[in-house]
Order: structure tokens, then C-alpha cells, then sequence
């Protein structure tokens, strides 16, 4: 290999949390992932990813949940740079600090994000000339939340979620995210998930969201928070039954619609506006169901250089 061409000494990049509006877990695919049919929301809540020179890949992580991150070569965002440099053909030389607002472990792309970030970052701090396509590859080699993550703002994905096509909608949703103490593997979730369907035919196919589509593009809030889906919340509530009671007490409180994030543990409670967003998080937060409260707007664009 050769050395980089270094351009910048430090470049800092952000990318967004996610939610699934909805998502639909189809069979056990041959590779041993499962079918999806998801629609993602880019959100407000970003982690920041600054790139420096420096002698192999390294990464330390700040912020929300950070002792919770690998800070060795299995952390996502160095498997990012060391496949662009691979990529490229040159030595994988940066420092990474990562400064975390998205939890980890909720269902909202926490462990993805600064892996979405790292690919533009590096490129841009080495000079490696790498297309829009070529970062979008090396993200949907590391997970579907990491090319989400990339893209940004509203999207279709199918197959294991890599798949994705823009989704049309003017405007922006305003959310409340009651995320929940501890954590749920993903895995979990999905083993749970399989038992429960287990001798059913539950499973088998999957539909496009059709009523949740022409929600986004007419800007119905009730038909919105009517259509909000996810295959995994009985899996995820059996799991950790205490989602049940987060779930009711937003609703209870005024939100207009509630799911579960992803695999979870976290719930998305849809709100009206930002007023409404501000008034529903300070109610949630008070009842005692959940560790903390954020409130966020979406959809936001993907991963970006910002310095």
C-alpha cells in the first residue's frame, strides 16, 4: 500500500439517528438475515465524528452511553475506514473521536452513525477521490442502519434493509423518544421473534405500507400515528414487558401515534407540532417510564462534513 494524500488535518463530520415508521420482518432469508420491509426516518440527533491524522486507525468515544462502544478495530466506524482504504489502496491512517448524543443500544442507529460518518470523513481528510456510490457500498457492507445513516431524510429499505429508494414527503415530524433503562440485543429481538411465529404463518410475505405512504405525502398527522408499525414489538415487549407501559402512557398523554424504535428498547411517540413535542416530553418524563426523554424532528439529511 502507499501512503494517504493528506488534504485537511482535521475534518468532522455528523450523521442522524433513525427510526422505522415502519417495519415489517418477513422469513429467514438463506444468508441467515431476515426479509424486511421498513420505511426510515432520518431524525435531529446526530453523533459527530472528527477524522485527524495519525498512525493506523484508532477511535475514542465520548458522550451518551460511550462505555458502551468498542474502541478497538470491531468499533464500525474503523471497519469503515479500514475498507475505504482498502478501497483505495493506500494505509489506514486516522484518529477518530467520536462525540455521541444518539444512546446506544435503543433501537435508533447509535453504533451505526459514526460509522456513516467515518467513510466521508476519511475520504475527505485522505484525498482518496472516492465516489458517492463507493461510500454508500462500503456502509451497506457494514449494516442497512449504516447506509440509512449515509443517505438520510426518508427512505424505503427492503431486502435486509440495504435496499433503499427515496421516499417523497414535504415537510418535517416532530418526535419524542422515551428511551428505556438497559438495553435489548437485536438478536434477541429477532430470536424471540421467530419463536413466537413459530408453526404460523405469520411472517411469510411482506407488504408495501400503502395507508403510511400517502400519510407522508398528505401530511395527515392522525393517519401518520395510525400507520405506525413495527412486526418486532411483540417480541421486543416480551422481552422487556415494561415497553407495554411506556407505550400506554404516551399514548394516554396526548401523542399521536407510538412504536417501538428498530429492535428497541426505545418508544417514538409522534407528536404535532414542536410545541406539542416540548409539552408531550416534559409529561412523559414525568410519569417515571423511562430512563430519559429527548425530543427530535425528521427527516434530516444523511451523514455531511461540517468542518
Amino acid at each position: 500500500m502507499t501512503a494517504p494524500v493528506q488534504t485537511d488535518d482535521v475534518v468532522i463530520a455528523r450523521a442522524p439517528a433513525k427510526i422505522n415508521l415502519h417495519l415489517g420482518v418477513g422469513p429467514v432469508r438463506a444468508d441467515g438475515y431476515h426479509e424486511l420491509a421498513t420505511v426510515f426516518c432520518a431524525l435531529s440527533l446526530t453523533d459527530e465524528l472528527v477524522a485527524a491524522e495519525g498512525s493506523g486507525v484508532s477511535i475514542v468515544t465520548a458522550g451518551e452511553g460511550a462505555d458502551a462502544v468498542p474502541a478497538d478495530a470491531s468499533n464500525l466506524a474503523c471497519r469503515a475506514a479500514l475498507r475505504l482504504a482498502e478501497h483505495a489502496g493506500i494505509d489506514a491512517d486516522v484518529e477518530m473521536s467520536v462525540r455521541k448524543q444518539i444512546p446506544v443500544a435503543a433501537g435508533l442507529a447509535g453504533g451505526s452513525a459514526g460509522a456513516a460518518a467515518a467513510p466521508g470523513a476519511c475520504d475527505a481528510l485522505w484525498g482518496t477521490g472516492a465516489s458517492r456510490g463507493d461510500l454508500l457500498q462500503i456502509a451497506a457492507e457494514l449494516g442497512s442502519d449504516v447506509a440509512f445513516s449515509l443517505t438520510g431524510g426518508l427512505a424505503l429499505g427492503t431486502g435486509r434493509g440495504e435496499m433503499l429508494s427515496p421516499v417523497l414527503a414535504a415537510g418535517r415530524w416532530h418526535w419524542v423518544l422515551a428511551v428505556a433503562e438497559g438495553g435489548l440485543s437485536t438478536g434477541d429481538v429477532y430470536r424471540e421473534l421467530d419463536r413466537i411465529r413459530e408453526g404460523t404463518e405469520r411472517g411469510a410475505t411482506l407488504e408495501l405500507p400503502d395507508a403510511l405512504m400517502n400519510a407522508l405525502r398528505s401530511r395527515d398527522t392522525d393517519a401518520l400515528g395510525a400507520a405506525l408499525h413495527n412486526d418486532m414489538e411483540p417480541a421486543a415487549f416480551g422481552l422487556m414487558p415494561t415497553l407495554r407501559r411506556t407505550k400506554a402512557a404516551g399514548v394516554e398523554e396526548g401523542a399521536a401515534g407510538a412504536l417501538l424504535c428498530g429492535s428497541g428498547p426505545t418508544m417514538a411517540f409522534l407528536a404535532r407540532d414542536e410545541q406539542h413535542a416540548v409539552d408531550l416530553a416534559a409529561r412523559v418524563s414525568g410519569l417515571g417510564v423511562c430512563r430519559t426523554v429527548r425530543t427530535a424532528y425528521g427527516p434530516v439529511p444523511g451523514a455531511r462534513i461540517t468542518g
